[in-house]
C-alpha cells in the first residue's frame, strides 16, 4: 500500500537522499516544529505506532504542527498531563493540527486510536518541569504506561 511516507521515502531514495527505510525529518523552522505519525517507528518497524520526535524541547510561545505522515492517526493532549492554564487539542484523524505554547511545562499527548498500544510523546516548553510531577502521576492504559514511563525517565534528571 502507498502510503505518504512510503511515498515521500521512495522519493528520497530515488533522490538519492538515503534508503526508502529512512524517516522523512520532521520540520523544524524558527518557532515553528513539527511532529510526524507513523505506523512505525523510523528504521524498526517492530516499533509501531510512534510520534518522531517522542521528545521534543520548544520555548514558550513556539507552535507545533503534528503532521500524519500515514494514514489512521490524530493528536490529543492528555487529561492531567499539561500545565495549568494550557489549552488542551483533540485534532482529526489524519489532518495536520498546529498548536501554539504559550505556557510553559511538559505536554503529554497521544494518538487517540493508538493510546493503549504506546502511541504517545511529549513537548518540554520553555525548560519549565514544574507540573513534572504531575505528569509522572497520571495513570494510563496498555503500553502507553510503559512508554510514557520510559519517557518521563529521560527527562527525569533535568526536573
Amino acid at each position: 500500500m502507498l502510503t505518504r511516507r512510503n511515498f515521500v521515502c521512495s522519493v528520497a531514495a530515488m533522490a538519492g537522499a538515503g534508503s526508502a527505510l529512512a524517516c522523512p525529518a520532521p520540520e523544524q523552522t524558527g518557532n515553528a516544529h513539527g511532529i510526524l505519525m507513523l505506523n512505525a517507528a523510523c528504521g524498526d518497524p517492530d516499533a509501531p505506532n510512534v510520534f518522531e520526535p517522542a521528545i521534543l524541547r520548544i520555548n514558550t510561545g513556539d507552535s507545533v504542527t503534528f503532521v500524519p505522515t500515514d494514514t489512521g492517526h490524530n493528536s490529543a493532549s492528555k487529561r492531567g498531563m499539561i500545565p495549568d492554564g494550557a489549552e488542551p487539542w483533540n485534532g482529526a484523524i489524519d489532518e495536520n493540527l498546529t498548536v501554539k505554547f504559550t505556557v510553559p511545562g511538559i505536554y503529554g499527548h497521544i494518538c487517540v486510536p493508538h493510546y493503549e498500544w504506546g502511541m504517545v510523546g511529549l513537548i518540554v516548553v520553555g525548560n519549565d518541569f514544574s507540573n513534572f510531577k504531575s505528569a509522572k502521576k497520571v495513570r494510563h492504559p496498555g503500553s502507553a504506561r510503559k512508554v510514557f514511563r520510559a519517557l518521563l525517565k529521560e527527562l527525569e534528571a533535568e526536573a
